[in-house]
């Protein structure tokens, strides 16, 4: 998504119909953990994550467009966030420090990826030995989700891509009303 698509990512519906706070929870994410939102757009998921890994923790925030960072930079500052980094990404590599990371979080982003199979090799190499890569993404398998299908993603097909690059699946995590979170090790 374009950065003139960010007003779309912060409508006050967005709770309402996508739930992202118990998407937050069921992550189970801990104080001190260090965590990466890659594609994070305008941030958010990230001042929810930052809260949730507190002052001892971190959050990467990644996007390949400046504008969203601009945009993020504003809303962290505003937030008094100081366990936020932002990192200016590209099209085939996030930018972020190998072994550093708990959890790498993906939201409506993994299918918008121009080179995803480069993408989710340098994602494992960033997460810790027991780290979980975890891709929100709007059901495929569930035609009634009103988006359309190129925004879409069915277990299958992040199982396939993600298991072709080392990922072992974990779990699905079904608690959102649209999406699934679908949760990888590394």
């Amino acid at each position: 998504m374009g950065y003139e698509g960010a007003a779309w990512l912060e409508r006050p519906e967005r709770e309402s119909e996508e739930r992202p706070s118990k998407a937050i929870k069921a992550l189970d994410i801990k104080p001190g953990q260090v965590v990466a939102d890659v594609g994070a757009g305008s941030g958010y998921y990230t001042v929810r994550l930052a809260e949730r890994v507190g002052p001892t923790g971190r959050v990467f925030a990644t996007d390949i467009q400046p504008e969203m960072l601009s945009l993020l930079r504003s809303r962290v500052a505003r937030a008094r966030l100081d366990n936020v980094e932002l990192v200016l990404s590209a099209d085939a590599d996030p930018r972020l420090p190998e072994g550093l990371f708990d959890l790498v979080l993906m939201v409506d982003v993994y299918h918008e990826l121009a080179r995803p199979q480069e993408v989710l090799r340098k994602l494992r190499a960033s997460l810790k030995p027991d780290g979980r890569l975890v891709l929100v993404e709007f059901r495929k398998e569930n035609a009634w989700v009103p988006i359309r299908e190129e925004h879409k993603m069915s277990v299958k097909e992040a199982r396939m891509e993600l298991e072709a690059e080392g990922y072992r699946f974990d779990r699905v995590i079904g608690v959102l009303p649209w999406q699934h979170i679908l949760v990888f090790r590394r």
